[in-house]
């Protein structure tokens, strides 16, 4: 009777904790005997075409699990429509509203400081204030870059300014417009991230602005369309740049043949630029960014028209093109990425993590050799577009497209 009785008891016990688990966000415990490799992938959707890889392991790979425990935290909620939350130097967090300002919020997700005195910012379609980033020297000279649309004529175009940020007073000052972009008649795919290099020099993404007169002029090296440009502090062509004193180019461009690169960072482990990159219906994208270099949009793709019919040709693979390390089809949005670069969970040590719009998840790609080996998707129960994610002392921080703030870090 004693032993049913303690049986019994157990059964209970193991009732509501795990009752109590399911409505928490966490991750499981780790079991450190669990086979994490070889999952099926987690893509589980019909592709949009039949076009064949260039590689194995190019998409769908195999599927993979965390096993350490970590969990996710809400630290923020319905703050206005963002596009970037950027981790300060100070180890405090930095979020760009499209409409036209910033705010400083604490690690903890606290709302320290609005931030206004920006140049007017053309919000409409996809456009607004967009990304921003430190200066190197930030802890002395408190200068800040960000990008933005900005009204050019009858159209617009994508531009980027810098200035000081006086957070006491909660404006930046001494503004001034380093960089603009080629004007066009749409407000849409302006890309528009931005990260510095090892010699302080700053990347710019640049869509092309997904009018049919404009997309082809991503192959094209007299206009900033569809490209990923690298300029100074002051907005004048980087040393170095692949296409300086060439005749009949821009000198900023760094790279080409892009559609709408919406994510940028430096993989830690090797020095170089990755990048994210929406397609059509299906061939988002993941890049290793290396100078001079034409990542093939809209000659070779591995997404379709949203109509269905083909790209152009409908070709994937062609001479002198870059193929991407990875890509999707059906397409999840990719929009902010950044790498782990900590070791409070281990195996997420210099994976890469890409916030997924229409996906609803913040993707984990497990990299080794510049390939992608694994992925998962993280943070699928909270039903949101994830618009950016950054790294921060240990630890994520990703925003939704509704203004939330979520905190992921070790249990």
């Amino acid at each position: 009777m004693q032993a049913k009785n303690i049986f019994f008891l157990a059964a209970i016990l193991t009732l509501v904790y795990s009752t109590g688990c399911a409505n928490n966000n966490t991750a499981p415990l780790a079991n450190n005997n669990a086979d994490t490799s070889g999952l099926p992938p987690v893509e589980t959707k019909s592709p949009n075409s039949d076009y064949k890889s260039a590689f194995s392991g190019q998409t769908r790979i195999a599927g993979a699990k965390t096993t350490t425990p970590y969990k996710v935290d809400k630290i923020a909620e319905k703050l206005g429509p963002p596009f970037a939350i950027v981790a300060m130097p100070d180890g405090r967090l930095m979020v760009t509203i499209k409409s036209g300002y910033m705010e400083i919020h604490d690690a903890n997700g606290k709302l320290v400081k609005k931030i206004t005195g920006f140049p007017d910012v053309l919000f409409a379609g996809q456009g607004g204030l967009l990304d921003v980033a430190f200066d190197p020297n930030f802890g002395n000279n408190k200068i800040m870059y960000w990008s933005y649309s900005e009204k050019s004529g009858s159209g617009n175009a994508t531009a980027v300014a810098k200035g000081k940020l006086n957070e006491a007073a909660g404006k930046v000052e001494n503004v001034s417009v380093i960089f603009r972009g080629t004007p066009t008649n749409s407000n849409l795919q302006y890309g528009s991230r931005l990260v510095f290099d090892k010699s302080g020099n700053l990347f710019v993404s640049i869509g092309e602005k997904f009018a049919p007169e404009s997309r082809v002029k991503a192959q094209t090296l007299d206009t900033y369309l569809g490209k990923i440009i690298r300029i100074t502090t002051d907005g004048k062509p980087a040393a170095g740049n692949p296409f300086l004193n060439k005749q009949g180019t821009k000198p900023e461009i760094f790279s080409y043949g892009h559609r709408n690169p919406e994510g940028l960072d430096i993989n830690p482990a090797t020095g170089e630029l990755w990048e994210s990159e929406f397609g059509p219906r299906g061939g988002d994208e993941i890049n290793i960014i290396r100078a001079g270099k034409n990542y093939g949009w809209p000659v070779i793709t591995y997404g379709r028209e949203y109509s269905g019919d083909q790209v152009g040709d409908g070709i994937q693979q062609k001479a002198g093109m870059e193929q991407p390390i990875y890509y999707w089809d059906p397409v999840i949005s990719p929009s902010g990425i950044c790498f782990y670069k900590g070791d409070a969970i281990p195996e997420w040590k210099n994976n890469l993590f890409v916030s997924s719009l229409s996906g609803q998840h913040l993707d984990r790609l497990i990299i080794k050799n510049n390939k992608v080996v694994g992925e998962e998707r993280l943070l699928v129960d909270k039903d949101s577009r994830i618009r950016d994610v950054t790294y921060m002392n240990e630890m994520l921080y990703a925003i939704t497209d509704d203004g939330d703030i979520y905190r992921i870090s070790k249990k």
